[in-house]
This record gives structure tokens, sequence and C-alpha cells, in this order.
């Protein structure tokens, strides 16, 4: 039997982040606390960690930095905590990489619940690992070592990915020619129903669009299809 997933919650108040600790040990995961960024850079070059726990409001780096310097580091998921309210915390945290966000004050149960369902997303993407093992895909100009989550053009230059954008590509990948809802890719890539005004995947395809398209504003690999939703417009088959 393998390890519990590690958890590490960032907090700078103190007794949100030890009462989240407790929780979190008591059914069964290991849990790590930090109080700032600071704190978090040492425990997270100290050990390994499945997911972390980053408050947005901090003294020092802010969440939503700390956000963005991780996602463009590596893939280490992240869910948001934001004050009631704050849309806009949680719009840009979920554009710059984050994989999910909770409303303080939140229940524990529900936090438990969303780091569940993180985990199992990320854990969704090893199957495709072993399908394309020892394999490159290429799309258009560009190739995907799915294995080491690579994606680089034919100049060889390396574009770097969220693990919500390498998600949400591989969806697309896997679907190519397909036309996908926003319903249907929330579902896929993150396991939930989108709300009334829930404009995730539109961002995180204008955000992947900026990274893979020669020009952005007439995309030709990710296409919008009118009143249905997405498609990758392009054939994906295997770098010789």
């Amino acid at each position: 039997m393998g390890q519990p997933p590690h958890i590490l919650v960032v907090d700078d108040h103190a007794q949100i982040r030890e009462s989240v600790k407790r929780f979190l040990e008591k059914n069964g995961m290991r849990a790590t606390a930090a109080k700032d960024a600071t704190d978090m850079d040492a425990k997270l070059a100290a050990g390994h960690f499945d997911l972390l726990v980053l408050d947005v409001m901090m003294p020092g780096e802010d969440g939503l930095s700390v956000c963005r310097r991780l996602t463009a580091e590596g893939a280490l998921p992240i869910i948001m905590l934001t004050a009631l309210g704050e849309e806009s915390d949680r719009i840009v945290g979920l554009e710059i990489g984050a994989d999910d966000y909770l409303a303080k004050p939140f229940s524990p149960r529900e936090l438990l619940a969303r780091i569940k369902s993180v985990l199992r997303r990320s854990h969704k993407e090893e199957p495709l690992a072993r399908k394309f093992s020892g394999r490159k895909v290429r799309f258009d100009h560009l190739v995907l070592d799915t294995d080491r989550q690579v994606l680089v053009d034919d100049e060889q230059s390396e574009i770097p990915l969220t693990s919500s954008e390498f998600r949400l590509l591989i969806v697309l990948l896997e679907r190519a020619r397909m036309v996908l809802s926003r319903d249907q890719l929330l579902d896929l890539t993150a396991g939930r129903t989108a709300g009334p005004l829930d404009r995730t995947i539109d961002n995180q395809i204008s955000r992947l669009r900026r990274k893979i398209e020669p020009d952005v504003l007439r995309p030709t690999i990710i296409k919008t299809v009118r009143n249905g939703g997405y498609c990758l417009a392009t054939d994906v088959e295997d770098e010789a």
C-alpha cells in the first residue's frame, strides 16, 4: 500500500492552518502547515507534497503570486482559499493555474472533498502516460512528450504548461476533431459541473491559445464552434 497523500497547508492564520492540518490527519492524510510563502518554500525544498492548499491573502508574497510562480515551475496541484465574495481572486487564481478554489469561511469536509477530487484528476493522467509510454505526439507545429509533460514547437523551443493546461490539452488531443461543450470539458478536466456564469474553460482555452496558436486572434488549432464549444481542429499522430 502506498503512502497517504501529503498536503501542505499555507495560511497566515494559525487557527485555520492548524485546524485544517488536524482534520486532514484525522481523515487519513499527511499534512504539514506553513505560515507564509517563505515558510512554504522551505518546506517544499525539504520534502515531497502531493497538493498545496494556499490562502490568497498573506503578508509578504501573496497567494496569487505564489500560485503564478509555482505553476510556472512545475505541476503541483493547488487549491486556493479566497475571502468570501472575492470573485476576482478566484478567477485570477484559475487563470494562472490553480486547480480549484474554496471561499472562506469553508467546511473542512468540503475542503477534504475538493482535495480528493483534485488528487483523483491528477492521477487520471497516469493511464495516458502509460498509453503513450516511450512515444511523443505531434499536432500542427507542436510535439507533446506525454511522459515528461513537455511541449515543444518546430524550433525546439519549450512551451511551459501548468497542470490544468496539460489536462485540458490532453483531453483535446484524445478527442481531436470532436466538438466538446464547455460542460463536457469542465467535467473531463475538473470533474465538476459548470455554473451559469462559470467561465473556467473559456479562460483556460484563452490561456492555452496564447501559448500554442501562431495567431491568437485567428486560432487554427483550437477552434470555437458556435453554440457547440471547442474543437482541436488538427490531426494527432505519433512523432517519428
